[in-house]
């Protein structure tokens, strides 16, 4: 059957028979290549994920879920015009599950209650959260899926009050998309252990290797104000929930701003330099390179707003996280990266921290 499903797939029914199912992906692919080819890239995007119908809306959905591998892919599509790669990113994410729809449809039904009400800041939220015992509680280290088979299944109601909380004005697209940047930086920089060696957490580092796309989206003439501040607000909610599910870890700056690079930066004037050259010689998935290029980012779009009090990273904090990524994936332990960094068990194998010996 699969393989032959791509003139079906333009009945609505047969569409939606197939969503979440992996084995169909080639046939989602290819239905989707032409209807790029037939109406633009543009178009497609609108119809298929902004359009705030049952299909888009369950889509869009889906476009978050794999810890945010199908919208990192749209991404790379938008940011270099490259319609062969969304049309991917729109095929993933229709073979991933949509189990999350009751925290975005939910958050947005919730705050729809209350529109007058103000947007909490993110670090406010993460503290929030970090301060209900029945959401700490809820994401146990035993769940197969910490978000799905923890959060939602025991406290959904508790995270979507939460996150509900997180709103974005029009006129607010560019300032709350460097926030969201910010705090997901920080969150993935700061879980830290003191008495274990630096690693960053697997899943924190996808909500800042995605928030660089963001950055391209707000600036999409084809994306009405209207959808990007939907799009912007699902993922400041979704950080809040990522953090949420692992444990909910301490956030200590100071492991930041204290750190120590194995190898400091030579060159004042371009001080990334030779951590892109490191990262770039380093042999792994693609993974490290991205959250430096997604840190550096971070910095230059996150640098107009330093003097506000959400904006947790300042300036010399990025290049910090930036040496800490790279010596923590290049360390010779073989742990590139953590899994849950609020649960001990994450930090299990990591070698204890050298200390000075008086």
């Amino acid at each position: 059957m699969e393989g032959q499903l791509v003139h079906h797939l333009h009945d609505p029914a047969e569409y939606k028979k197939y969503l979440g199912k992996e084995r169909f992906y080639n046939d989602y692919l290819k239905y989707f290549q032409s209807e790029m080819d037939n109406k633009g890239w543009q178009n497609v995007l609108n119809e298929y994920l902004f359009a705030h119908d049952e299909r888009a809306d369950d889509m869009l959905v889906r476009l978050f879920a794999g810890f945010l591998h199908p919208i990192i892919h749209l991404g790379f599509g938008v940011e270099f015009q490259q319609p062969a790669i969304m049309a991917e990113g729109l095929a993933q994410a229709a073979v991933h599950d949509n189990w999350m729809k009751p925290l975005f449809i939910g958050a947005e039904e919730t705050a729809a209650k209350n529109p007058n009400q103000q947007s909490k800041t993110l670090i406010d939220l993460l503290n929030e959260a970090k301060s209900k015992p029945e959401l700490r509680e809820a994401a146990a280290s035993a769940d197969g899926n910490r978000i799905r088979d923890g959060l939602l299944a025991k406290q959904a109601q508790t995270m979507v009050d939460v996150v509900a909380q997180y709103r974005v004005k029009p006129d607010e697209i560019d300032v709350k998309t460097a926030e969201m940047t910010n705090i997901c930086a920080f969150f993935t920089g700061a879980a830290q252990r003191p008495e274990k060696d630096i690693k960053m957490d697997f899943y924190y580092m996808h909500c800042i290797n995605c928030s660089i796309f963001f950055d391209k989206f707000m600036h999409q003439d084809w994306l009405s104000t209207e959808n990007k501040v939907r799009l912007l607000e699902w993922k400041g909610r979704n950080a809040v929930t990522m953090y949420a599910s692992r444990g909910s870890p301490d956030l200590l700056l100071d492991e930041i701003r204290n750190y120590k690079p194995k190898i400091p930066s030579k060159d004042p004037n371009d001080p990334w330099k030779d951590i892109f050259e490191r990262v770039c010689r380093f042999e792994d998935d693609g993974h490290g390179s991205k959250l430096v290029r997604a840190l550096a980012h971070g910095q230059r779009i996150c640098e107009p707003y330093e003097d506000r009090p959400e904006f947790v990273l300042k300036h010399d904090d990025w290049l910090q996280l930036g040496h800490m990524t790279i010596d923590s994936v290049e360390a010779s332990d073989g742990i590139h990266w953590i899994r849950s960094a609020g649960f001990d068990s994450a930090w299990k194998d990591v070698p204890d921290r050298k200390k000075a010996q008086l």
